[in-house]
């Protein structure tokens, strides 16, 4: 099996996540794989997908993933029946941390059990 073929997964997760300037390349039974994601957020889930498959510590990938925009940790588009504390619970594991995403969103949001689907959060760094 080739490098390419073990991590094709992750491949077509950065292709799906709209990774800019990737390449892909394979030296000595070495994946190189470089890009650019929008968000750390982004990136980490291409880390998650690496480890998932590769282990913790993969010594058959090389990636280079930086971040096109630092300012946030992710941009959130709401969908029907989402809530502050579900899209925290989704992002940092914590639910009460809606307070952060509130804070980050005053601009367009006036009370934090008041959102609606199509807007865009910012989901902050923390």
């Amino acid at each position: 099996m080739t490098m390419k073929a073990k991590y094709q997964s992750v491949l077509d997760l950065g292709e799906s996540l709209n990774i800019q300037d990737g390449s892909v390349t394979e030296e000595n039974g070495v994946l190189k794989v470089k890009g650019t994601a929008n968000t750390q957020y982004e990136k980490n889930i291409l880390w998650d997908k690496i480890k998932e498959i590769g282990g913790d510590s993969p010594s058959d990938i090389m990636a280079n993933i930086t971040v096109a925009d630092e300012s946030v940790y992710h941009r959130h588009v709401v969908n029907s029946g989402e809530t502050l504390g579900k899209i925290a619970k989704h992002y940092y594991g914590d639910a009460m941390k809606y307070k952060e995403i509130f804070a980050a969103n005053t601009d367009i949001l006036k009370n934090p059990d008041l959102i609606y689907p199509d807007q865009e959060l910012i989901i902050p760094n923390l």
